[in-house]
């Protein structure tokens, strides 16, 4: 079969892929556990509890499967049950940005249905989709055009089972600067999935208007000691990012301002203190049946001034109530803290932080869940096959925003190391091998591929919209011979700078490119929401198959 495999020039054969990090961060002790609690591109936490059972999803933009769903019994160790979007037919994707699709998910559950609520950027808005089961199947989108034009919707559910929808909208009237958005509010009829009623405005530009803060979003609202409480996002994703809330004895306000606010953020503090955590915000509340209180939210991990390829992460901390007020903080967030009150978990079979090491050998009849691509899939390009996963190589390049044949995991360390094993002999023009990606602009790929019926490794990087969409090569090195046993390609990154090796037995390595700028895999230069990833690729151009 593999034989086959390798006289058909447009197939890919990889045998295993090793990610492996250790970023030597504070580790806990005794009854601590170690933030983030999600290290990698998992950003826009929202959570939920039922029972002694916790939920938890993430933004995942243009990737698919979209929006991961995590379970928990003790808030710390994570378990991924499923992706909420998980079928082509869901949403549409189309040839959009990577930090693009589908932002800032909310979970919610009332009397055994769970809600999802989310907006597909430049995909058709505003929706809500509906599950028995957390880890899915989820139902297809219930589109909300009552609210088009406004993101990050989210459920309330009051005592008496009346639930309500909350999101950011444009202000009444013009916006009065850049930035410049408003929360609403308005009945949610959860039998028909859509709204009903009047729309009520509940906090306009944000809690100090005369300062013109930017971008209120991410809201949510929660009942604690007869207040409601409301709670939202400002100040923009970068390092000016808060949390702020209000609260009302009246669900629909009027909402005043805690005055201590923001009750969450890291932008005041030393930009150069060491091991430093920044851009905290987006937050998102969950009580326990002991009483306590927790919050998850996004903050980064930066290796140097504001740069990280590791997008933005999901952090947790309990919160305290200080005068009916929730506060979290506004000094440095513990690396480590008193764990939830909660009977302890095991640690999941595939590990969400801490230093660690994943192989994945391909012998399941799916791909894990932490596997993803870009875009809806056009066409079935892959196949696990025999412990091995085949790739079928295609006239789509990494640049094209389209569905490359590409697979990836997210690079969960600062410092992280990716490694494959690749049976591929390509035929004109085609290469297969290693990636590092942070969007269709921003990306290196480390690939097999001849030069006039010469075996070659070639290193190629991609560093913004004026390079060509298959990339520019940087580095060229003679492969022996295409022999019978795979190439071992390998990806060493260390903070900014990625190392780039081959070998034919895995005990001696041979550098193709050493301390190649790692900067533009960081969403200061790269732009966007997402973080990188590692993975397998193979491409053939049009015409040449």
């Amino acid at each position: 079969m593999l034989m086959t495999l390798l006289a058909a020039a447009s197939v890919a054969t990889f045998d295993w892929f090793e990610y492996r990090g250790d970023d030597r961060l504070p580790r806990p002790a005794g009854r601590e556990y170690a933030n983030p609690i999600l290290q990698g591109f998992y950003p826009d936490p929202s959570i939920t509890r039922v029972g002694d059972d916790y939920y938890l999803v993430n933004s995942t933009f243009t990737w698919f499967p979209g929006i991961p769903v995590f379970h928990s019994r003790d808030l710390v160790n994570w378990t991924q049950i499923g992706n909420a979007i998980d079928r082509p037919g869901q949403l549409d994707f189309k040839n959009l940005g990577l930090s693009r699709g589908v932002f800032a998910p909310d979970i919610s559950s009332h009397d055994g249905t769970f809600y999802i609520l989310n907006t597909c950027v430049d995909c058709g808005d505003n929706f809500v989709i509906t599950a028995k089961n957390p880890a899915g199947p989820w139902s297809d989108p219930v589109w909300l055009p009552e609210i088009k034009g406004g993101i990050d919707p989210s459920l309330f559910f009051d005592e008496d089972g009346t639930a309500w929808l909350v999101n950011n909208l444009p202000p009444p009237g013009e916006p009065l600067y850049d930035g410049h958005r408003a929360i609403w509010i308005q009945r949610f009829d959860t039998e028909a999935l859509k709204l009903a009623g009047p729309r009520t405005l509940l906090l306009n530009g944000g809690v100090r208007p005369e300062e013109k803060p930017i971008w209120i979003e991410g809201p949510h609202i929660f009942r604690k000691d007869g207040w409601y409480y409301l709670i939202a996002a400002e100040g923009g994703t970068a390092e000016g990012h808060s949390q702020v809330v209000l609260r009302s004895r009246a669900v629909t306000g009027p909402y005043e301002p805690f005055a201590g606010n923001p009750i969450l953020t890291q932008r005041d503090l030393p930009r150069d203190r060491a091991r430093p955590i920044t851009s905290a915000g987006h937050a998102d509340f969950v009580d326990t049946a002991t009483g306590q209180w927790w919050t998850t939210f996004l903050a980064t991990r930066p290796y140097a001034d504001d740069f990280y390829n590791t997008g933005r992460e999901t952090f947790l901390m309990q919160l305290h109530w200080e005068g009916g007020w929730p506060v979290i903080t506004s000094q440095a967030i513990p690396w480590t803290a008193a764990k939830p009150d909660l009977p302890g978990s095991a640690r999941p079979s595939m590990p969400t932080n801490g230093a660690f090491l994943v192989r994945d050998e391909f012998s399941t009849s799916a791909l894990p869940y932490h596997w993803m691509m870009m875009r809806n899939p056009r066409g079935t390009w892959w196949k696990l096959e025999a412990g091995s996963l085949e790739l079928r190589a295609r006239p789509v390049a990494l640049g094209d925003n389209g569905n490359p044949s590409f697979l990836a995991r997210r690079q969960q360390h600062i410092n992280a190391m990716a490694t494959t094993a690749v049976h591929f002999v390509p035929s004109k023009g085609g290469e297969a091998g290693i990636v590092a990606l942070q969007s269709e602009e921003f990306w290196y790929f480390l690939a097999i591929g001849d030069d006039n019926g010469r075996p070659v490794l070639r290193l190629k990087r991609r560093a913004g919209p004026t390079d060509p969409v298959t990339g520019v090569t940087l580095e060229q090195a003679p492969l022996p011979t295409w022999g019978s046993k795979p190439i071992q390609l390998r990806i060493d990154a260390k903070g900014a700078s990625y190392d780039f090796s081959w070998s034919s037995d895995g005990k001696r390595w041979i550098a193709v490119a050493k301390g190649v700028d790692g900067t533009i895999l960081s969403t200061k230069r790269a732009g966007g929401f997402v973080g990188a990833t590692f993975g397998v690729h193979a491409y053939q151009p049009k015409g040449d198959q």
